[in-house]
């Protein structure tokens, strides 16, 4: 299991931490752990739905998000994860496209389990169907954590690193994670 701590992209707001914890389990499952230190309770968490359903526009509250992408491609997926335990899954052909809002949904990329924990988030993911269908091994993926926070002091934004001037989680360049 790797871990990486994510950084504000905010330089100066150190309130909150955050560490991302990567797990890939043979076959095709991708375990992924975030841990969140927030002593001055500052995030404001959504609420817990009944169930766990796919819905658009996770990122305008608290949210984690993987990214997956496939070296040497341009197609990637982003999932997202919310503490209510919402989820959904895009899929881009290249950065940012389509341009779509919101992003078109993939299917290829299922859910074991999501889980808001006393910590955090923790999330099972079952890779079969995207990995079969483009003939991947685990050594062909690499993998970005990232955060959008809403708490009391304004929307931060997490990520393993930030490599442009603007906050930009689509950018492969701070996709850290490799098997």
């Amino acid at each position: 299991m790797a871990s990486y701590e994510l950084s504000a992209f905010e330089r100066r707001f150190e309130a909150i931490s955050i560490v991302g914890a990567i797990e890939s389990l043979s076959p095709y499952t991708l375990n992924v752990g975030f841990w969140v230190r927030d002593p001055n309770q500052w995030i404001i968490w959504p609420k817990a739905l009944a169930d766990q359903a796919r819905q658009d526009f996770l990122w305008q509250d608290t949210c984690f998000e993987i990214f997956i992408g496939i070296k040497g491609e341009d197609e990637y997926r982003e999932i997202n994860l919310s503490p209510s335990e919402a989820w959904q899954v895009y899929q881009f052909e290249e950065y940012r496209y389509p341009e779509d809002m919101p992003p078109q949904a993939a299917h290829d990329i299922e859910l074991n389990s999501l889980k808001r924990t006393h910590y955090g988030l923790n999330v099972s993911l079952d890779l079969t169907e995207f990995m079969l269908k483009h003939k991947l091994k685990w050594s062909d993926l690499f993998i970005g954590l990232t955060a959008v926070l809403n708490t009391t002091q304004g929307q931060q934004l997490y990520a393993m690193q930030h490599s442009a001037a603007q906050a930009d989680f689509h950018n492969k360049r701070d996709w850290l994670h490799i098997f």
